[in-house]
């Protein structure tokens, strides 16, 4: 698990890096950037250089490919990079790298409101969030782009499909996400509803974590992947339009299924891996396992408990390991998931914030990583830094190969299915959509009896500083509210210009500068300047930033999707 530092002062510490002892675990801590300016900051980092050649910043490790920001002028931004981003502009349109106004950030990020009040510059604003029961989104009448098509936005949840199913035929909401396959045919069927499909960009895997024997042995990891029936849990569960997933990313993807397809199911051959690799390992019997995960209903993963159970079954059945199943809150899971507690298997899934390699495999293997899945495996990071710094595509198809072969070989999870999905609207709904993307934008939607929408989706938002968050349900709450410098065009997942007017590069790819658009403002009458976007940047980029604190501090997309933290602490010996 990665320690996160506690900020001390310059003062307090004395030196630019620090170790506390305590009569805990030493505590990391290090020199960060100061008190932000008013305004924000206009260059980052603020005391020293990136080394993009030794890879190192602040005299600590530093694995990133961000290499400075900086306000150029008040409508212009400049990126740096240590190394050619070919994904630079879908990766910047995602919406955990959405605009934050500096001064907000700094009156409402230490203490953590701005996670239950965001401030964004998007065509909604929040009205009110009703704990456990809905979220009420108003139109941002200064809104710089086309007006919202339905002033008032209501988004409710529920986990059950056939309780959305209900709702959605009763008219008490207007559209639900991710319908039951059971019930796609009945919906499909009535003259009063509009079933949409969705594209199925999206994984679901078991993933094991390595820091936790018996799975630190790599013949247990590759006896749980050839062990495994991955065929009986799609057609058990599944909708018409999935398939199994071969690649951990979806082959819709360019370069997606580079390399060889995973494993097939063979369980003599996984039971003599698994007594291999317990034998090395110096055990007798696989100790009792726990299969964690939470009960929402995802593209990805449409009966969470059922196939959870139907897991259970072929564990026993198949190598004889005794599985628990351990249902865990949606965003303890996540939590969990993401700070490596999870010891046993888990059940998650990922469904593409923008279509690149980058958001699947850099995300989850690369060295900007979460703890999820344990100690990272230098073999993928390699072929990966090949294939997110190359614009030639023989050469990225290669690296993702490469890299593909690499994550089979090490398995640090067993990729599942691909699960296409729908949403499902009433009939009289202008403008309704599925995005491939799961980002749908009510702002073009309008109902033909009132002015008001109301969604219906799997879960309630865990935060709405999505900086913070990786939850779907999350993000496509905040992607109502808070815009990013390029968004993602309605109902598909390439990129246009959004709060910039463009964003150019240098031929090389290492230099970026996006101008913004003038007279944008925030919901709280603020104009957006690029010092805000600089900020934005900033307090996710730097763990020893003061405003690095978010809901719960792990802001995992940055370093999964950027390569890694400003000040990481070292690793743990």
């Amino acid at each position: 698990m990665t320690r996160r530092p506690t900020w001390l002062s310059a003062a307090a510490i004395g030196g630019a890096v620090a170790l506390m002892a305590t009569s805990a675990a030493p505590v990391f801590a290090q020199e960060g950037p100061g008190d932000m300016p008013a305004g924000g900051w206009t260059s980052y980092p603020v005391v020293g250089e990136v080394d993009c050649e030794a890879g190192t910043y602040n005299e600590l490790p530093y694995t990133g490919s961000l290499k400075s920001i900086e306000a150029v002028d008040d409508l212009t931004v400049k990126f740096s990079l240590c190394n050619p981003d070919p994904a630079f502009l879908p990766k910047i349109a995602f919406s955990a790298f959405s605009a934050q106004d500096a001064d907000y950030l700094a009156a409402h990020g230490t203490d953590g409101s701005i996670v239950d009040n965001p401030n964004g510059t998007g065509p909604y604003k929040l009205g009110e969030w009703r704990r456990g029961n809905e979220i009420i989104l108003e139109a941002n009448e200064n809104y710089w782009g086309e007006p919202v098509l339905s002033d008032t936005v209501v988004m409710r949840w529920s986990s059950e499909p056939g309780q959305k199913l209900l709702e959605l035929q009763s008219g008490t909401v207007d559209g639900i996400d991710n319908p039951s396959v059971d019930d796609l045919e009945q919906i499909a069927a009535d003259p009063n509803l509009n079933v949409i499909p969705r594209e199925g960009m999206n994984v679901f895997y078991v993933g094991m974590n390595n820091a936790f024997p018996p799975f630190d042995n790599q013949k247990v990891r590759q006896a749980i992947a050839q062990g495994i029936d991955r065929e009986r849990i799609l057609s058990n569960f599944y909708a018409e339009g999935s398939n199994v997933a071969d690649w951990f990313t979806p082959c819709s993807i360019a370069y997606a299924c580079e390399g060889d397809p995973w494993y097939d199911y063979d369980v003599e051959a996984a039971k003599a891996l698994l007594a291999e690799g317990l034998a090395e390992a110096g055990m007798d019997t696989m100790p009792e396992v726990d299969i964690s995960l939470r009960v929402v209903d995802r593209v990805y993963l449409p009966f969470p408990e059922q196939v959870a159970v139907d897991l259970q079954d072929q564990l026993s059945k198949n190598l004889g390991i005794t599985a628990n199943i351990d249902v865990q809150e949606s965003g303890t899971f996540i939590d969990n998931a993401d700070a490596g507690n999870l010891s046993g298997l888990h059940l998650l899934g990922w469904g593409a914030d923008y279509p690149d390699p980058t958001n699947f495999l850099d995300f989850h293997f690369g060295p900007g990583a979460s703890d999820q899945f344990g100690a990272g495996f230098q073999d993928i990071w390699d072929a990966l830094k090949v294939g997110a710094t190359n614009s030639d595509a023989d050469v990225r198809a290669g690296a993702y190969a490469d890299a593909n072969n690499a994550v089979k070989a090490n398995i640090p999870m067993v990729p599942i299915a691909a699960g296409g999905s729908a949403t499902a609207w009433a009939a009289d709904i202008e403008g309704a959509h599925s995005s491939p993307l799961g980002n749908e934008e009510f702002r073009v939607m309008t109902s033909g009896a009132d002015d008001q929408l109301v969604w219906m989706q799997n879960a309630e938002p865990i935060g709405l500083y999505c900086a913070d968050e990786t939850d779907g349900e999350s993000l496509r709450a905040c992607e109502q509210i808070s815009e990013s410098l390029y968004g993602y065009d309605i109902g598909k997942a390439s990129s246009y210009p959004r709060l910039a007017t463009e964003c150019t590069s240098n031929e090389e790819l290492t230099e970026w500068i996006c101008t913004l658009r003038e007279g944008v403002t925030f919901h709280d009458g603020a104009t957006l300047e690029a010092a805000d976007i600089v900020t934005s940047y900033a307090v996710q980029w730097d763990i020893a930033n003061p405003l690095h604190i978010g809901r719960d501090g792990s802001f995992t997309y940055f370093p999964g999707l950027w390569g890694g933290f400003l000040n990481s602490p070292p690793a743990a010996e």
